[in-house]
């Protein structure tokens, strides 16, 4: 009959060998970059979790309070009724300088 015997170290290691071996094992803290829309950190190429955009599109739908959904809403109805002025001022314009 044989008997197997598991290693054991000869000698102790050091305090500051162990710490040399650990050192390279470090995490180091995640890149970030700045979503253009809300302007918060975001991981590189994920989807904002604020706002739900990625690469200027909108591709998530993000649930909010109700309070916080009637300000987005009065925000888009402004901003759209800003866009309609400045097409009909930039219209106006054109005409004048055809005529």
């Amino acid at each position: 009959m044989t008997t197997t015997f598991m290693s054991v170290p000869t000698q102790r290691h050091t305090k500051s060998r162990k710490r040399k071996r650990r050192a390279t094992k470090k995490t180091s803290s995640p890149t970030l970059t700045i979503c253009p829309k809300c302007k918060r950190p975001v991981l590189p190429h994920r989807a904002c979790s604020f706002c739900g955009t990625y690469q200027g599109k909108e591709v998530l739908k993000i649930r909010l309070k109700k309070s916080e959904r009637k300000a987005r809403a009065k925000e888009e109805k402004e901003r759209k009724k800003d866009e309609k002025k400045s097409k009909n001022i930039k219209k106006d314009e054109k005409e004048e300088i055809k005529k």
